[in-house]
């Protein structure tokens, strides 16, 4: 048996990425790319300029409560400021995030040459460039959104909010919201037909499995939140009275909304971190991930309970002891699947060759800070003691352990884990450690005290406290831990540029990894694969190289990946294209045009149109049409 494509096998002759094309370079290449591997690298890039961005947000948040009767930031800034933050890390930072591991890896690891739509995932991209910037030129027009990230009625009406402030958040998110759809439907079709022959469902690696669960969690969710926002949208643009309690409406529909969407969101940040961590932990324990088979049915299990438990949103609301009773059994029924993956990872884990290197690290720190998040969210499944801490510091504390402390640190792992095959470099492990000790210490000095603060009575969103509240001393520890926290990230930065200057230069695997990913070269060639790989086991570089693996007998010694007949046949890759951009371009204008109206056209009755939203739409169409009858220069894919 023949073994799977390494470094020095010939690289294939490709054709039609570049047939009747001149090959773009620089600048251009990037701005017109539909390779995926190009396209998670600027999700990637894109996305940590907005957590900086976030950051520096939470920083200013933290300064100014560092001591009471602060005057540095006056309360308009500050709700702008929590508000944006809040948008910015959820939307801009840990979505793109795990979109840009998506892009980057999932196709390497099922065996693919690319995603199934090419186009359509630099489009995806382009409108999430469109939305970060739409939601930050508020900060240059004095308009901010500064209702909070989750909008609640009637903070968004027009009487409470007659700024263009809300109406940035709602153009913004709406044109992420799309974004996000439109990724899902590709890495899902991806997923379903463009698998390397024999990897079947059930030898797929568990990261790939949480990519497909989460789109799915993606296109059932968004929907909630899009029709919530065309109802917000209809209430202030079109004079409706969905949220308005004097016209009948009612702010708690937002809420129900709101909240469908919002709580499997928290699933659609995490479950991607589980793939990650599932990924990481048997490859530094040298052993294969325990319990694979209950790992993905746990996954579904989330996915599926995450839509039951909304409502734990709303224990205060009134809804009564019937609805507060059901729902607060099935918050802790969805700890059940959450805490198998836990003992999952700690079976692996047991009895292992654990190596305790920087991504090892970061995993380990996740698992252990998650743990602590979700114990203090069964908290919350109770009634009474939801409560007593509802719009306390202690919510704050419990959901940055589970977003930071989960998925921030597996994010990071992510990136330490996966940095060689993307560059062809290792990280600096020395720098790497330090850098997870700051983010260790500086997260918990900054988050844990939160809970006390909470305990203590003080309340979310405040700008200021008096002196006589007693809550000085934590919130300068607090406020010291998030600088800790923020030099942290920094030195994470500087890691990455000098790894890329001068870091080691690595071969195709250099953690000895089981995946697929793993078999081609570090960083992979325009087209991935030298040839077709065809998996016959679920950790198949491990099954090939240490003749066995999981789902074979040990004693079976011939390798478990065979390349395919057709070696040396050429490679159809996609031309680059300048469409999505224009596509994304006319989306953006069209959603400039709805916040900045000069010219009225009457026959639409109280909504303005602005000219520019009618150049948007042309644009757009621009876009679509030229999209439609450009040569793919690729069978198979469109």
């Amino acid at each position: 048996m023949a073994s799977v494509a390494q470094p020095g096998l010939s690289a294939p002759t490709v054709s039609g990425a570049h047939t009747g094309t001149k090959k773009r370079s620089g600048l251009l290449d990037w701005i017109t790319t539909v390779d995926h591997k190009k396209i998670g690298i600027m999700y990637g890039v894109t996305a940590i300029f907005f957590l900086m961005v976030g950051g520096l947000e939470a920083l200013l948040i933290r300064t100014q409560l560092i001591t009471s009767g602060n005057g540095l930031i006056n309360e308009k800034t500050y709700n702008e400021l929590f508000t944006m933050h809040g948008t910015t890390m959820i939307f801009l930072a840990v979505m793109p995030l795990t979109v840009a591991f998506w892009n980057y890896i999932m196709p390497l690891q099922i065996g693919a040459r690319d995603v199934a739509m090419p186009r359509l995932n630099a489009f995806s991209y382009w409108l999430f460039v469109m939305a970060g910037l739409t939601l930050n030129i508020s900060w240059f027009v004095g308009h901010a959104p500064n209702q909070g990230w989750y909008a609640y009625a009637p903070l968004t009406d027009l009487a409470w909010n007659p700024t263009r402030a809300v109406d940035f958040w709602i153009v913004g998110l709406t044109i992420s919201g799309i974004s996000s759809m439109l990724g899902a439907f590709n890495f899902i079709v991806t997923i379903l037909n463009m698998r390397a022959p024999g990897m079947t469902l059930m030898r797929m690696p568990v990261f790939t499995w949480t990519t497909l669960i989460t789109s799915i969690l993606l296109i059932m969710a968004f929907p909630a939140i899009t029709v919530a926002i065309i109802f917000l949208m209809f209430d202030r643009w079109l004079g409706t009275n969905f949220y308005a309690v004097a016209a009948g409406g009612d702010p708690l529909l937002w809420q129900h909304l709101f909240w469908i969407f919002g709580h499997p969101e928290v699933y659609i940040m995490i479950l991607p971190v589980f793939g990650i961590v599932s990924e990481i932990v048997p490859t530094f324990s040298r052993k294969p991930l325990f319990g694979y088979s209950i790992m993905v049915y746990a996954t579904c299990a989330i996915a599926f309970l995450g839509f039951g438990v909304w409502a734990h949103h709303m224990f205060t609301t009134g809804m009564g002891p019937t609805a507060n009773a059901v729902f607060g059994a099935t918050t802790m029924t969805i700890a059940i699947p959450t805490g198998v993956k836990i003992f999952n990872w700690l079976g692996t884990i047991a009895l292992g060759q654990v190596r305790f290197t920087t991504p090892m690290m970061f995993t380990i720190g996740m698992i252990s800070m998650f743990t602590i998040g979700g114990i203090s969210g069964v908290m919350h499944a109770t009634v009474p003691i939801d409560s007593h801490h509802n719009d306390s510091y202690f919510l704050i504390a419990h959901f940055h352990y589970v977003l930071f402390g989960g998925s921030m640190f597996g994010l990071i792992a992510g990136l330490y884990y996966w940095f060689p095959k993307i560059t062809g470099r290792m990280m600096d492990e020395k720098l790497g450690k330090i850098n997870f000790w700051m983010t260790f210490v500086g997260f918990n000095a900054t988050f844990f005290p939160m809970h006390f603060l909470g305990l203590e009575g003080m309340p979310r969103r405040y700008y200021t406290y008096g002196e006589g509240a007693g809550w000085n001393f934590w919130n300068a520890i607090v406020t010291f831990g998030a600088y800790i926290l923020g030099a942290a990230m920094l030195l994470l930065l500087f890691n990455v540029g000098q790894s890329l200057k001068s870091g080691k230069r690595v071969g195709a695997n250099p953690w000895d990894a089981p995946t697929l990913e793993w078999a081609t070269t570090s960083p992979p060639p325009e087209y991935n694969f030298a040839e077709q790989p065809i998996v016959a086991s679920r950790d198949p570089l491990w099954a090939e190289k240490y003749g066995h693996g999981d789902d074979i007998p040990a004693h079976i010694e011939s390798p478990e990946i065979v390349l395919g007949p057709n070696a040396g046949d050429d490679v159809h890759l996609p031309n680059p294209s300048f469409w999505p951009l224009v596509g994304a371009s006319g989306m953006f204008m069209m959603g400039l045009g709805f916040l900045f109206e000069n010219i009225t056209i009457f026959w639409l009755g109280p909504l303005a149109i602005s000219a520019l939203s009618i150049v948007g739409l042309i644009t757009l169409m621009w876009g679509i049409f030229g999209w439609a009858f450009e040569p793919t220069g690729v069978e198979g894919l469109h």
